[in-house]
């Protein structure tokens, strides 16, 4: 009688207050993002060290993945894997008939725990939805559970859009191989799929290049930076600023993200942003050096001159790049070029003569058209921000929106695959409360949690099949003014559980309120990871 009422007491726990509930007579099912099916069952399963995994060699991935969350509660028990039991078996099974390539379904009865998948990354997001039906409790009580309960569920699941992205700006500030990595996990803890690492910059270039040592030698570094917003006139700071990622370094964290299912793409920036390079090769610029890798943060006028000597330059960085990463894209930035330079340039005016270009604005095209040129030869395809629209848009690019929305609805008309990131919503270095004195230091702008929730991907001025093209969206994370990760971690939390929601879920099961009950429950496990996030967005 004790332990069955132990049971209860603990199950009501699991179920939460009735303030807390979705709806006052049913139990809440904190997941984030929601599923697209969610049927609720009576009973719970009982995890113990006589609980078996059972998962074929071709999840072995997934099974010690599934094995490190429970060992998070029972870190004492040596789960027994393959062992057959009729008491408690959780077990990871690759299934064709599961309908999306990303989804999987995941039943808890009393006796088992199934999760099914067409492929192992619908059997992976499985298991990101069981832990968040593991219940929330300290650090420091998990030591002594001797056994954990997870309420009887039946789950369909797959997700809205394809393309569920994070971006980290690493340039502007550095940050360690730990922290990628603790970033990786976050975005597949959400479900999200893509990781867009922005690794070069006015103010610092950030990946190893053996051919061109001088990129990470000189273009590594920096003096110092500006203090706060000290634009005019200029006041530094006086301490200087450098890392970079060596390739091993990059080969481990892309095998690292692997596990997660986590794809990596690279961001190398041009023709502008490249302050940095042009300081370590001033050469590939259009002599109006002398170069200094950027203090201050903005746009810079200095870019690289659309010379034979660049574009081999590129090509080379840019094989070196391919061999590290093996996804599909390419990132090669295309924002923020100012013409000035190449308005003044003989060499930069013959090339739109010669082209029949209409003007700077086509030959940036013309630059960006030759780079696609090359990735496409090594099995590449380029994304771009919308600024590679003027000009003309290269073959085959995916467009990135984010000066608004208005980029992604002209490249979808033109049938080019678009990743919707509009500041007004996807800046997640905007600051997340009006009372911005209260706030550490941003660039700007106010984009809430509540805001990133009431964002819609798809524009409504795209037909069905225009709408088509609408690949997702993707959270920035800008670091001018991020200098440290406990920052970045204040910055883009909770508002990536909020996004993650609005490309996972069904446009119409989306609802605020309910959500941020949920989300009260998530912050509890972001507190047991250390994690430090914006506490007053979710009141």
């Amino acid at each position: 009688m004790k332990n069955l009422l132990l049971i209860l007491c603990v199950a009501i726990l699991l179920i939460g207050k009735k303030a807390e509930a979705v709806a006052a007579d049913k139990p809440v099912y904190a997941i984030i993002p929601m599923p697209a099916q969610l049927t609720p069952k009576n009973g719970m399963f009982v995890v113990s060290e006589k609980t078996s995994l059972i998962f074929s060699d071709d999840l072995q991935n997934e099974g010690t993945f599934l094995k490190s969350v429970l060992q998070n509660y029972l870190p004492t028990v040596d789960f027994p894997v393959n062992a057959k039991s009729k008491k408690s078996t959780i077990e990871l099974l690759l299934d064709p008939s599961v309908k999306a390539t990303e989804g999987y379904e995941l039943s808890v009865d009393s006796k088992k725990i199934t999760i099914k998948g067409k492929t192992s990354t619908g059997v992976f997001y499985g298991l990101q939805t069981l832990a968040q039906l593991l219940p929330v409790a300290s650090k420091e009580a998990n030591t002594s559970l001797k056994t954990v309960l997870i309420p009887a569920v039946e789950i369909v699941d797959s997700p809205r859009y394809a393309y569920r992205g994070m971006h980290l700006d690493v340039g502007r500030h550095f940050f360690p191989v730990d922290f990628i990595k603790k970033y990786i996990d976050l975005i597949a803890m959400h479900r999200m799929n893509t990781f867009h690492w922005h690794l070069t910059e006015d103010q610092g270039w950030r990946i190893e290049i053996k051919k061109y040592p001088r990129l990470t030698e000189i273009g590594s570094k920096r003096k110092e930076t500006m203090l706060e917003k000290n634009f005019d006139p200029y006041v530094g700071d006086g301490i200087p600023v450098e890392g970079f990622y060596t390739q091993e370094q990059i080969k481990d964290v892309v095998a690292y993200a692997a596990t997660k299912h986590v794809t990596i793409i690279p961001e190398i920036e041009l023709p502008g942003h490249s302050l940095a390079a042009l300081a370590a090769y001033p050469e590939l610029g259009s002599g109006t050096g002398p170069y200094e890798v950027g203090t201050k943060w903005g746009v810079f006028d200095q870019i690289y001159s659309p010379k034979e000597e660049t574009f081999k330059f590129l090509e080379d960085v840019l094989t070196e790049v391919i061999a590290l990463f093996p996804g599909k894209y390419i990132h090669i930035g295309g924002d923020e070029a100012p013409k000035t330079e190449w308005k003044k340039s003989e060499l930069a005016q013959s090339i739109i003569q010669k082209e029949g270009l209409k003007d700077e604005h086509g030959l940036q095209s013309y630059f960006i058209h030759r780079i696609e040129k090359f990735l496409n030869s090594k099995g590449k395809d380029i994304i771009g921000w919308d600024e590679i629209l003027e000009g003309g848009l290269a073959p085959n690019a995916t467009v990135m929106s984010w000066r608004g929305i208005q980029g992604g609805i002209e490249a979808a008309k033109q049938h080019h695959d678009v990743i919707m990131t509009p500041g007004e919503f996807c800046y997640f270095d905007h600051y997340q409360s009006k009372n911005v004195d209260k706030e550490p230091l941003a660039i700007g702008g106010f984009t809430s949690v509540e805001k990133v929730y009431s964002y819609e991907p798809t524009p409504t001025a795209l037909t069905k099949e225009e709408s088509k093209f609408i690949l997702g969206a993707q959270g920035n994370v800008w670091t001018e003014y991020m200098k440290t990760t406990d920052y970045v971690e204040y910055m883009v939390l909770p508002r990536m559980s909020a996004l993650a929601e609005v490309l996972w879920s069904p446009k119409e099961t989306r609802n605020w309120d309910n959500f941020r009950t949920r989300l009260q429950v998530l912050v509890k496990r972001f507190d047991n990871m250390d994690l430090n996030y914006a506490k007053h967005s979710i009141d």
